[in-house]
């Protein structure tokens, strides 16, 4: 983009260090789940269920052909020069452009422990090569909330990158809170490598992508303004993706106090979109720490309830076991005592019984001698395997009826408990005062 920077120092003063409280917010949101004792992540991944930290800042991706003035509205927008900018292909890899505590340039790996959930673009062969991070002390505007990504212009012919440009934008796209398309008017602002990667974003990242028309003041007069917009947008409605009511394509440049110029721009509008994005951002983040709270706790809940079923379940078969292993081991040892009772005379038995113990053992197994009279002589064997069969069966029974449920242990129990309590008594209500400071920027105390 034409027009000069105001630049700024590389360090802020003391006043200007201080947090804000969107950002502070965000922050200890941040914490919340990340904490190494009582983080959310920690306590749902002890419960089975997969939960992801929110972003502190928003992500901004900015696409477009060379030169259509990408890196010179992150210059412009952090009021300081962190990226070359001018005609030639000056942005050849992807540049995260972010707000920290010293000017300071990272490599590839570096940015990769800086973003940990920007690691997959390592699966994409030669990226990471290509991928820098500027820090910034800058504290313009949002830029303390914001994290701008630079991608490399988009060129046709011959031009050969050294890793798959366009799969890696599409994926940088799925993470971009908004998604930035420049189109130069005086450079190829119909490439169809940029076309082509737009078409494919608007088809999942329609709500997040915004067009404009850059370097808007050097596009001539209105009348060749008019015309060069009208170009972009028959060709733009040519591709059935991105054929759409309500296509909106604001002009904008980098302003000038040098330059006059009637050419209407539009530029704060962008600043105003990141702020609302900004905003929904942390409205979402803390609707989703109330919606991970309440899962946590009926996570918690549905464990106990089936704890407390399992052991339910654990009385009950060990009874129906019992019971089985009891008529398997009955059934035997009667035969067994029977076959000695009459194996010995009464005489023996009163000798190791006594008279009330023989006159008693013999009370008990008249039963299973009645019933062993009724049998044939010839079916005895046949009998005695029928019920030693039977008593196999009852003792397979109650094998599989004894099979227990796992079950927590007390001391689970009451961790469990710990932490759902911990999630609905101190994470809930400190989700609430967060949200309440969160409202008092807009509104006053008495709506509250």
């Amino acid at each position: 983009m034409s027009g000069k920077v105001k630049f700024r120092n590389a360090t802020n003063a003391a006043d200007q260090a201080t947090v804000t409280t969107n950002e502070r917010i965000l922050r200890e949101c941040h914490s919340l789940y990340t904490d190494e004792n009582n983080g959310l992540v920690k306590i749902a991944e002890s419960l089975g269920i997969k939960l992801l930290a929110p972003r502190k800042k928003i992500v901004v991706l900015l696409i477009g052909n060379h030169s259509a003035g990408k890196s010179s509205f992150i210059n412009w927008y952090i009021e300081e020069h962190v990226q070359r900018t001018g005609v030639a292909i000056e942005t050849q890899g992807f540049t995260f452009v972010t707000s920290g505590k010293k000017r300071e340039s990272l490599t590839g790996n570096a940015t990769m422990h800086l973003y940990p959930h920007f690691r997959p673009l390592q699966k994409f062969k030669g990226v990471v090569d290509y991928v820098t991070t500027e820090v910034s002390t800058s504290r313009q505007k949002k830029f303390n909330l914001v994290t701008f990504v630079d991608t490399p212009g988009l060129v046709d012919g011959d031009m050969n990158y050294p890793f798959d440009v366009n799969q890696t934008i599409l994926w940088l796209g799925q993470l971009a809170d908004l998604i930035f398309v420049f189109f130069d008017p005086i450079g190829q602002a119909l490439c169809k490598r940029t076309l082509n990667i737009v078409e494919k974003l608007n088809e999942t990242h329609g709500d997040t992508m915004r067009f404009y028309l850059s370097k808007a003041d050097e596009a001539g007069h209105e009348s060749d303004r008019q015309r060069v917009m009208m170009q972009i947008v028959q060709e733009l409605c040519k591709r059935p993706g991105l054929n759409r009511t309500c296509f909106d394509m604001p002009t904008i440049y980098i302003p000038n106090q040098n330059k006059t110029n009637r050419c209407a721009n539009q530029i704060e509008d962008v600043c105003k979109d990141i702020e609302k994005t900004i905003n929904q951002t942390i409205q979402n983040t803390l609707n989703t720490l109330e919606k991970d709270c309440k899962r946590i706790a009926q996570m918690v809940d549905s464990k106990i309830v089936a704890d407390n079923l399992a052991r339910s379940h654990n009385l009950g078969a060990r009874g129906k076991g019992i019971v089985y292993g009891f008529l398997g081991m009955l059934l035997p040892v009667l035969l067994l005592i029977n076959f000695l009772a009459s194996s010995v005379s009464e005489t023996v038995l009163d000798k190791a019984l006594g008279a009330n113990g023989t006159e008693a053992l013999l009370l008990y197994l008249a039963p299973v001698r009645g019933l062993w009279t009724v049998v044939p002589t010839e079916h005895h064997s046949t009998a005695l395997i029928a019920m030693l069969l039977l008593s196999i069966v009852f003792l397979f029974l109650a094998r599989r009826t004894m099979r227990m449920k796992s079950t927590l242990s007390r001391k689970q129990k009451n961790v469990m408990e710990e932490k759902r309590t911990f999630v609905q008594n101190v994470v809930r209500r400190k989700k609430e005062n967060l949200y309440q400071e969160y409202l008092r920027q807009s509104v006053g105390d008495h709506d509250l």
